[in-house]
């Protein structure tokens, strides 16, 4: 897929300044003659695999209802008000895949997914706000959305949804294919389907600082070093054998005032953390691996790719990919470093590679983290 303009008449530097956590952007025709990239039978067959995050939204007579996958069955076509989502289609179609890399004008450790949501007349999830921002371009038919900057956030309480209980839009559009509208996160909104409708919906990772911090102290577990043990040849007599003396608890402060948390053991943690691959995203390896010379080979004769589960990212020394991390030295980064950008090496990209790289690239092949080709 050749690279899209996306964003109308400006630039990525200028919707970053103006619009990216800011205000909403409504673009006609961000992709002239857009069309679905997936018929409706291959994403409900999508959505009936127990490896693909989906769900069923319903509104039927006023009563919201919300099914997790796999769904097996779906409601008739025919019939109003109902919603298929599948998350992550991305990870399963290569022209998802190829959508979602037009917006990496934004770092890869930012971009999330691409959501697909299909629903047929006055289908929709009700208002609501994301957590993140979102691009949402329609693929077939209409919407009409209803937005609105509100400070309300409150939810109807006893729903399978998170529902606005005060939304109160004050713009309205009625998308058409190839349009996108963008929200910045918290922003408030309602899409209702006009017909039969297909939306792409290109989300954001937004981790909260809770989470980060929480998988960071897990991640540090394995790493402090505090040698030692208590103890206290000056210990006193004590009235009340309950109460914890104060000298433990002070001994207790001291060493741990020694841990120290670097700027080095951050961005490890971070890397890997944002390049670990969801709980549902499995890997398959070739069914008949080449050997590590015929890899060779064909590397340098046909290139190699990066899967598109693969998350690979870089900074400074170290690489990560998957979830793992190591550090390179300058020749190696820079080839790793064209690998991550462009997500695929040519043929004569690997003249440079260092043994420690081809061997590393051979071990993500089996894995099948990389592909030739």
């Amino acid at each position: 897929m050749k690279k899209l303009p996306l964003l109308g008449d400006i630039t990525p530097a200028q919707f970053l300044r103006e619009y990216w956590h800011k205000k909403p952007l409504l673009i006609r025709n961000a992709i002239p003659g857009f069309k679905p990239l997936l018929s409706f039978d291959a994403l409900a067959k999508l959505a009936s695999t127990n490896h693909a995050e989906s769900r069923l939204v319903t509104g039927f007579d006023g009563e919201w209802a919300m099914q997790h996958g796999p769904l097996e069955t779906l409601p008739p076509r025919d019939k109003k008000e109902w919603t298929m989502l599948v998350q992550g289609v991305n990870l399963f179609d290569a022209k998802a895949d190829e959508l979602l890399r037009q917006f990496r004008f934004l770092p890869d450790a930012r971009l999330d997914d691409l959501m697909v949501s299909f629903a047929t007349d006055g289908g929709g999830v009700g208002p609501h706000f994301d957590s993140y921002d979102v691009f949402l371009l329609q693929a077939q038919g209409q919407r009409r959305w209803q937005i609105g900057p509100q400070k309300d956030l409150s939810l109807i309480d006893g729903l399978p949804l998170k529902i606005l209980a005060n939304f109160k839009p004050n713009e309205e559009f009625v998308l058409n294919p190839g349009d996108m509208l963008y929200l910045p996160p918290h922003y408030a909104h309602d899409g209702i389907a006009i017909g039969d409708c297909q939306t792409y919906s290109i989300g954001f990772r937004s981790p909260s600082y809770q989470e980060l911090g929480e998988n960071f102290l897990q991640f540090m577990a394995d790493s402090i070093d505090l040698p030692g043990r208590y103890a206290d040849p000056e210990l006193e007599v004590s009235n009340k054998p309950a109460e914890i003396p104060r000298q433990m608890l002070t001994a207790l402060t001291d060493e741990l005032n020694k841990v120290r948390f670097t700027e080095e053991d951050i961005t490890i943690f971070f890397g890997e953390y944002m390049s670990e691959p969801k709980h549902n995203v499995f890997f398959t390896g070739p069914a008949k691996p080449l050997t590590v010379g015929k890899f060779g080979e064909a590397v340098l004769k046909k290139g190699l790719a990066l899967s598109r589960k693969t998350q690979m990212l870089y900074r400074g020394k170290h690489v990560f990919i998957n979830g793992e991390s190591f550090g390179v030295g300058k020749a190696d980064k820079a080839t790793l470093e064209l690998l991550a950008n462009n997500r695929r090496l040519e043929a004569a990209e690997f003249a440079t590679a260092s043994d420690d790289v081809l061997e590393a690239l051979y071990t993500w092949y089996q894995d099948g983290w990389v592909e030739l080709g």
